[in-house]
């Protein structure tokens, strides 16, 4: 054991593992994975001795310390460095669980609950390493962008974790390199580096199987010239439920590419602007062109990778009707439902909007639309979410064979209930709809998803539209079935910059991006430069190691407190104190190891309660404010006390401007680095001092 010991205390600084998230300053992924090598193999030869030559008190005693040192490797290092050595990691930590398992979890162990929870966070790490492969993005690492599952960003570029902090243009932006050339700095200067914007079909096959690439290749080389990355927004066949991003000479044949048509009142059918997804012709034309783009950008950007991933299509489904009503389309819907599907959906676990909707699915046999999915719309939805994934999936997968980046799609969300909105005085009718033709039927909504992910194996995950849902709850259904969460669209303004915390804090979405960026970026960029500078500690950061939280202008409209336990300490956070108006605020915690905390954003409290019950008090033993320096790195600049911690009770992280209320004090200091460090503690009282 001492053998192991010098050879730990002696390795080069590089290598050395200080706990939690500290870092030597010239750390990179490689030195990374080499620690979580050398350390898990120190864990596992301790762990053979210690049993091997051990009494049992040793074996509990050692085995406790083994698995807290392993517990902080495993949920502090980003679990892309897993990746090099992931085969050999994995059986190590399963032997040390095993024993753990062996001595901690037996019936007179007084702290059994606790081994219960480290039992728990070993399995749950495990889980994670066993499907690494299966949860990689691209399903390649070396090139591509691709998903580390551990990873709050959870995009790798390069070989290197990416922070994708993005937003998106409006809709003819990328269109032109000479407007572009006048937002790519002003993008930098607000931190953003990731814009999300539109490649038409129009724009490059103006004549059938005649490709034009010159401006595209000139958006690239201008992007490059800023650093900066882009998500490529296929526009083809559909967008925002109709097809007017089409070639003219597709829009002029209407024989060759036929249209889809809706039910009017009194039965008249009418023909309206979307290619029907039942086409074979339109979806190959699509299909060809798409996959012409994704060959183009492999030869000219694969080196550079300009582009981390594609949108194909955007907003799909069918406005005006719940369903296709043409001739074609009614003979589709009059056959039955394919066996496939149904097999499909019996033997996975279902997203809970499916179930709620539909329960009892049958599994196999001939059934139609209406007996399996209900009778009227939500059949008609059905119908409709099959043919145009199917479409979509085709797309997809012709560009995947050319290009294998991360793909995904976007949806404009329905809602079930009123309540599911966040409004805030916006009228309802802009909330996306509740029925399935106010918002486009058969898109891929929270209750489709099922039937999309049957058809769209070449899509790397669904993606919500955000702007006036409950922020949390979208998050939630769009995160469930191991769905990476990115938002492609919400809303720019101050409710939708707070909310940016929620997303990468707590659901550690791959991005998320207001949309119309490039007249209106300042809101989200100064959310995105902080999110910029505590970077590093946000990639290592661990989903259980993290949360994010807003509180909005008026109280009522949101939570009013948020809490997460790491361990022993419950972290509470609440709005700022002042002693005037509270006003909003946004942000997120870090937990950094032990008892040590990061806390980055404005407007809000952060307060700390043992879960020990026999603990007496709980407090803050220190706080720092942190500053970013010349390498990047957070260095203390003040040691905080007295009214910045209420003399300890809890952490003010304060707004702008803090609101004295008329008290002539002004004890409260507005909001300066918006970044501090801080420690709790608790203390455990003998009856006889109390």
């Amino acid at each position: 054991m001492d053998s192991i010991q010098r050879i730990i205390d002696n390795l080069p600084p590089e290598l050395r593992w200080r706990g939690g998230l500290s870092r030597h300053g010239t750390v990179n992924e490689g030195h990374n994975a080499q620690i979580a090598n050398i350390f898990i193999t120190s864990f596992h030869l301790r762990s053979n001795l210690v049993q091997k030559y051990g009494t049992r008190d040793k074996i509990i005693t050692e085995h406790q310390r083994i698995v807290d040192d392993l517990l902080e490797i495993l949920y502090h290092l980003p679990q892309c460095v897993f990746n090099a050595n992931g085969s050999s990691v994995v059986p190590k930590v399963r032997d040390i669980g095993a024993v753990y398992l062996e001595h901690h979890m037996i019936a007179d162990n007084p702290n059994r609950d606790q081994a219960k929870e480290k039992m728990e966070m070993i399995l749950r790490k495990l889980n994670d390493l066993d499907c690494w492969s299966a949860l990689t993005l691209s399903g390649r690492w070396d090139s591509g962008a691709a998903r580390s599952p551990a990873s709050p960003s959870g995009l790798v570029v390069k070989g290197e974790p990416f922070l994708m902090l993005p937003g998106e243009l409006h809709n003819s932006s990328l269109s032109s390199a000479r407007y572009m050339s006048e937002v790519w700095g002003p993008m930098k200067q607000q931190s953003i580096n990731t814009l999300l914007g539109s490649v038409t079909w129009e724009m490059i096959e103006p004549e059938e199987g005649k490709f034009d690439f010159s401006e595209l290749d000139k958006v690239l080389e201008g992007a490059r010239q800023h650093d900066m990355k882009l998500v490529i927004l296929w526009f083809g066949s559909y967008k925002n439920g109709i097809s007017t991003y089409v070639p003219n000479w597709v829009k002029r044949d209407a024989k060759r590419f036929p249209r889809v048509q809706v039910l009017e009142a009194g039965g008249v059918k009418r023909t309206i602007e979307m290619l029907s997804p039942l086409s074979n012709e339109s979806c190959e034309a699509d299909a060809r062109a798409f996959a012409t783009l994704m060959s183009h950008l492999k030869a000219v950007d694969s080196e550079h990778q300009t582009v981390v991933m594609v949108q194909v299509e955007n907003e799909t489904g069918l406005l005006g009707d719940s369903r296709d009503r043409s001739r074609c389309a009614e003979k589709a819907f009059s056959d039955p439902v394919p066996e496939s599907l149904l097999k499909h959906i019996s033997s996975i676990e279902l997203h809970s909007q499916f179930k709620a909707r539909f329960s009892n699915v049958l599994s196999s046999g001939d059934h139609s639309w209406e007996s399996v999915f209900g009778k009227g719309v939500p059949a008609n939805e059905a119908f409709m979410a099959y043919n145009i994934s199917s479409y979509v999936g085709r797309v997809a997968a012709a560009g995947k064979k050319e290009y294998d980046i991360p793909f995904y799609t976007n949806t404009w969300l329905n809602f079930d209930n009123p309540s599911e909105l966040d409004m805030s005085g916006t009228p309802i009718v802009v909330g996306g709809g509740a029925e399935a033709g106010v918002y486009p039927s058969g898109g891929p909504c929270p209750h489709m998803l099922d039937i999309w992910r049957f058809n769209t194996p070449s899509l790397d995950f669904l993606a919500p539209d955000l702007y006036f849902h409950d922020y949390e709850l979208v998050c939630k259904r769009y995160s469930e079935q191991k769905n990476p969460l990115f938002i492609p669209e919400q809303r720019r303004d101050d409710n939708g910059a707070r909310r940016l915390w929620l997303s990468y804090g707590t659901y550690g979405a791959l991005g998320a991006s207001p949309f119309g960026i490039d007249t209106g970026a300042e809101l989200a960029g100064r959310e995105f430069r902080l999110l910029n500078q505590i970077k590093p500690y946000l990639l290592a950061a661990g989903p259980d190691d993290r949360f994010g939280f807003f509180f909005d202008e008026e109280k009522g409209k949101c939570k009013e407190k948020w809490t997460k336990v790491f361990g022993e300490i419950e972290v509470i956070v609440e709005r700022a104190f002042v002693f005037g108006k509270a006003g909003p605020g946004g942000g997120l915690v870090i937990h950094l190891g032990n008892s040590r905390f990061l806390a980055v954003g404005r407007g809000f409290n952060v307060s700390f309660k043992s879960t020990n019950n026999k603990a007496t008090f709980t407090g803050i033993l220190r706080a720092e404010e942190k500053e970013v320096d010349e390498q990047g790195e957070l260095r203390t600049l003040r040691v905080l006390n007295g009214d910045e911690t209420r003399s300890g009770e809890f952490l003010i992280m304060p707004n702008d401007d803090p609101d004295y209320g008329g008290f002539p004090i002004a004890v409260t200091i507005p909001a300066r680095t918006c970044i501090a460090e801080l420690e709790a503690y608790y203390i455990v009282e003998d009856e006889e001092f109390r």
